[in-house]
Parts: C-alpha cells; sequence; structure tokens
C-alpha cells in the first residue's frame, strides 16, 4: 500500500512541474536571437495621494521606461529579429510588511524596436486612478484613520513591478521587466 501512495504522490508532483512549467513558457523562451532588455530612470519616490496638495513635483511622472532590443550574437540581424512589444503588465510588492496590495492589470501597447535601438516609453500607467480609494489607499486618509492597518504606519510603501512582453517578428517571445520602489502617502508634504 505505501509504494502505491508513493507513485501516486510522485506522479502528482511530476504533473504540476509540468504544467508549472509549460505555463511559463512565455517568460522562460530562451530561442529568440535577441533580447529585450527593460529600464526605468525613476522622477519620484514618494507621492502624496491628497488631491487637494499644490505639489508641482505630484504632475511630474513616475519615471521613465526604456526598452532596448540587443543581439544575442552577431548573426543577430535582420527585419526577422525586430521586436514587437505588445502588452505590460502592471503588479505591485509590498516591501513595508505589509500584505495588501492594488490589483494588478494589463494594457496593450505597439511598440516595434529595431535591434540596438532604445526606445522610451514614458505613457505606462503604474497606478490606477480608482486604486487610490481601494485599500491599502484608502485607509491612509484622515476620514479612514490615516494610517494602514497591516504596519500602523501613515506610509505604504511597495514596488511597482513593470513586466513587458512581446516578441520577434519570427514569432519568438520576448519578455523583461523593471521595478520602481515608492512611497505613498496622504497630505505628507507633496511628492519627492
Amino acid at each position: 500500500m505505501n509504494i502505491m501512495k508513493k507513485r501516486t504522490t510522485l506522479a502528482a508532483v511530476v504533473l504540476v512541474s509540468i504544467t508549472a512549467l509549460s505555463c511559463s513558457t512565455e517568460l522562460t523562451d530562451n530561442a529568440a536571437p535577441v533580447e529585450l532588455v527593460v529600464t526605468n530612470t525613476q522622477n519620484l519616490s514618494r507621492l502624496d495621494l491628497d488631491p487637494l496638495t499644490t505639489d508641482d513635483e505630484c504632475d511630474e511622472t513616475v519615471g521613465t521606461i526604456n526598452m532596448q532590443v540587443i543581439p544575442k550574437n552577431e548573426n543577430a540581424i535582420g527585419e526577422f529579429v525586430q521586436v514587437r512589444v505588445n502588452r505590460y503588465r502592471v503588479s505591485y510588492r509590498r516591501i513595508d510588511g505589509g500584505t495588501i496590495v492594488p490589483p494588478s492589470f494589463v494594457r496593450s501597447i505597439d511598440t516595434l524596436i529595431d535591434v540596438n535601438e532604445t526606445v522610451p516609453g514614458s505613457n505606462f500607467t503604474v497606478l490606477q486612478a480608482d486604486a487610490l480609494s481601494q485599500a491599502p489607499f484608502a485607509a491612509l486618509q484622515p476620514q479612514n484613520g490615516g494610517r494602514d492597518p497591516e504596519t500602523g504606519r501613515p506610509v505604504v510603501q511597495m514596488d511597482v513591478v513593470l513586466e513587458v512582453f512581446g516578441e520577434t517578428l519570427a514569432g519568438d517571445n520576448v519578455y523583461d521587466s523593471t521595478a520602481f520602489p515608492l512611497e505613498f502617502c496622504f497630505n505628507c508634504g507633496g511628492c519627492s
């Protein structure tokens, strides 16, 4: 009986492993002759969520995303190694001990990048407008206590993770990600 139980457990582990690997092919497909490299230049690290703030810096963008296609070897040239970036996903990771984050979201884009070309893209949304009225940000407003219930602090700190997906014109998947560490507060003296 123990042998049968061990075989069943082993089969279940193998099945879960195969399923996990098959679901992640988009991120691990290394057949592309080029790499998509995504970096950021951060302008703001603290966002004051108070809509009445008069700080001009709060009108700035959080940062700029740069996307570059670099060849894996000298043979990676031609039009079929151009990369068409077709979407990005934004997710969040708390770095202050809290666990509540805004829902992640996916947006479609359409950008064609040549090999050895760098394309700045500053029109990436990193926080949807309705997220400010939801957890964890809603708790920072004075009428809701002004503190994050998980950490007891008047500030929420998290990494905003931006993942960019595309494919070469030959159909090979490419992917990269970058993160912005941000601090969110309410009526805390403006953005910086």
